[in-house]
């Protein structure tokens, strides 16, 4: 299964399920993903089932040798369930429970839906389980999306309770994590704690980190509700779930260890406004990047944009050759399967004008012709790189304990986790040096530079792997707020870096929020590069460390800003700051030249290279993100497999605007 496409047969007539299912073959369609909204249409009302139509539509898909990946529709619970059980509406953090008419209507710790779950979800499977049309399922849809303000119910109070007490254990010993003697907090029972609704001041930072932990755990136990049964009935079809990118509310890594293997919904122009816009190049691969980082692995993108997002504002519409230009961009870091959302455009409800392969008019047009184009010319390919991976040598650790921490208490109301590892992020993509987003609890051992940002929360633990990998020989970048706290959001009683202060050598005793005074930092040796500092400045003292670069105004100018450390067989380098892009280049040139790695080849700004590891070689995507023309020189042995509009002369490959190109090679000779 290479390319697919999520198809809404109950929002057509069915009279035309048939010219839908031809014209589908004629694009290379392999599969469709469909029902997981479709509770109310599978049972009008409480035991009284109707797979009829779906059973039609799966038939005449499967004549066409289009095969079906399943949704259980559990994001969309009908009105008859809600009628009967109300008390299955969620409480949102006002207190205020919400209403019946959209979707993700439901309290996910609530036992009465979770019964109607498993009766569900069982009909469903049994219904299917033998069906050679049907291959896979995926749970739910885009769990947490509408959920994060929600739910605080009496239900997910009382469940948030028995979490505490599984985790803590006694209520002595959680006053004793929390503090809970500032302000009078102290509890005598579990069952006082409260759901973190709104109060005259601020919560307590450990109460709130609790929560954000039991929110993920409880999403995570909700899904395996729907596994365990599809696992029971069905032990030949695959589990999905499609992610959401950076999405919060649920610690992926977490949500990933249940499923065969991870589906992400990929929107480059989502009009949602953001610190980060999505259609940066580089933030579209960190995306990509950790979703493969879940894992571990490859995975299938489940909805890839095919036209303009809308609901009531809309988004930009895709520029010709976008849509076939981010394909190839999910393909290249890790997707082994393109399924598009959708195939036609809704005339009815909110998704009116989130546009699909076919206009309202269902008469195909420039974006139908462009992803046809894109499934011809890639398909072939596929397999000789199927489960492929980067190789990448270079590691970014991505918490999601630490982002709710520091979404708890940010310090500077624009230090921001994703945007702060972003930084990090772009210099490596810049230089088309392959990264993974890892999860603090993965082997950094494969990695010569790992980069450990924002490490606000520390425990024995990890501490441990950290500086045991650094002994080992490798290169880890530390920086501001490192050490700060435990792993209760309490802090630490300690000179910082806390538990780093060996490792890093260093030693910071005071700290500079940079909200009324500037800063500007300076490259030791290169006095070109200097810039200002941004947000945040640690004020450090050297404890064995040398300095690579320094503060240049106020009362600590001329102190250390970057530093590096020797220790075991590698080092540890410490940032005192938020880089600036100048001098995060300067570092990140500093850390490709001390530890060895190099970029898969040279470009142009805008143009990305990649690649994906195969059993006959590596494959290589060249990608040209800008809105007009650029040309790079092609290494030696680099045979082409694909350049759709570009033109490749005497070693020189001239791509149009959002052009790609891809090639192959029995071995990469690293240039950049």
């Amino acid at each position: 299964m290479k390319f697919g496409v999520d198809y809404y047969p109950e929002h057509c007539p069915s009279d035309i399920w048939e010219w839908d299912a031809d014209q589908m073959r004629g694009m290379g369609i392999d599969l469709v993903r469909m029902a997981e909204f479709a509770w109310s249409k599978m049972e009008p009302e409480e035991g009284r089932y109707d797979f009829g139509w779906l059973d039609r539509s799966i038939e005449i898909l499967n004549s066409r040798g289009i095969k079906t990946v399943l949704g259980t529709p559990t994001a969309a619970p009908p009105v008859w369930l809600m009628e009967k059980h109300p008390d299955i509406f969620p409480v949102n953090a006002s207190g205020m429970r919400v209403s019946f008419g959209g979707r993700h209507h439901d309290c996910q710790s609530n036992e009465t839906y979770r019964t109607h779950i498993r009766r569900f979800v069982r009909e469903m499977a049994l219904h299917y389980k033998d069906h050679p049309a049907v291959i896979g399922w995926q749970t739910d849809n885009e769990f947490g999306n509408s959920h994060q303000q929600l739910c605080y119910c009496d239900s997910c109070r009382s469940r948030f309770q028995q979490w505490l007490e599984q985790r803590y254990g006694a209520i002595e010993a959680l006053n004793e994590a929390w503090g809970t003697v500032f302000w009078s907090q102290t509890y005598a029972r579990f069952d006082q704690v409260p759901s973190p609704m709104p109060t005259p001041n601020s919560h307590n930072p450990s109460h709130l980190l609790a929560w954000k932990r039991f929110c993920s755990d409880l999403i995570v136990d909700f899904q395996r509700v729907q596994v365990e049964i599809l696992r029971e009935i069905c032990p030949h079809h695959f589990i999905t779930h499609n992610f959401m990118g950076f999405f919060d509310k649920t610690d992926y890594f977490e949500l990933a260890r249940d499923l065969d293997f991870i589906s992400h919904d990929q929107y480059p122009m989502l009009f949602l406004e953001e610190r980060i816009k999505r259609s940066s190049p580089a933030h579209l691969g960190m995306a990509l990047d950790l979703m493969r980082g879940t894992k571990e692995q490859s995975f299938w993108i489940m909805e890839q944009l095919a036209g303009p997002t809308g609901t009531e504002i809309l988004g930009s519409t895709p520029r010709p050759g976008q849509i076939r230009l981010w394909t190839y961009q999910s393909i290249a870091h890790g997707a082994d399967t393109i399924v598009y959302f959708r195939w036609d455009t809704a005339l009815v409800g909110s998704e009116q004008y989130w546009h699909g392969i076919l206009p309202h008019s269902r008469i195909p047009g420039r974006r139908h012709a462009e992803i046809k184009q894109t499934i011809q010319e890639l398909a072939p390919h596929m397999d000789a790189f199927k489960g492929g991976l980067p190789g990448s040598e270079v590691g970014i650790v991505f918490s999601y304990d630490q982002e709710w921490a520091m979404q708890i208490q940010p310090h500077h109301p624009d230090l921001h986790y994703v945007k702060h590892l972003y930084s990090y992020y772009q210099a490596f993509f810049d230089k088309n040096v392959p990264v993974n987003l890892v999860s603090d609890k993965a082997d950094f051992s494969a990695y010569k530079v790992l980069i450990a940002p924002l490490m606000f929360l520390s425990n024995p633990g990890l501490s441990c792997k950290l500086r045991e990998y650094a002994a080992a020989g490798g290169h880890l970048v530390l920086d501001i707020r490192a050490g700060v706290k435990d792993w209760d959001n309490a802090v630490h009683a300690a000179t910082l870096p806390g538990d780093y202060a060996e490792l890093a050598g260093v030693k910071i005793e005071d700290y500079d929020c940079l909200r009324q005074f500037g800063q500007g930092i300076r490259w030791i040796g290169n006095g070109e590069v200097t810039e200002s500092a941004n947000l945040w400045c640690d004020i450090i003292t050297l404890d064995g460390a040398e300095t690579l670069a320094e503060y240049t105004e106020e009362f600590y100018a001329n102190t250390p800003a970057i530093t590096r450390n020797s220790y075991g067989g590698g080092f540890a380098y410490y940032v005192g700051t938020q880089l600036g892009p100048l001098t995060m280049e300067t570092l990140v040139a500093e850390l490709v030249r001390a530890s060895g790695i190099r970029g898969i080849a040279e470009s142009v700004d805008g143009v990305e290279i990649t690649r994906r590891k195969g059993e006959a070689g590596e494959y290589l995507f060249v990608l040209n993100h800008n809105a007009s023309a650029a040309e790079i020189e092609i290494p030696a042995g680099w045979q082409a497999l694909v350049c759709g509009a570009g033109q490749l002369q005497d070693g020189a490959l001239k791509l149009p605007a959002y052009g790609a190109a891809l090639f192959h090679s029995d071995s990469i000779e690293e240039t950049a």
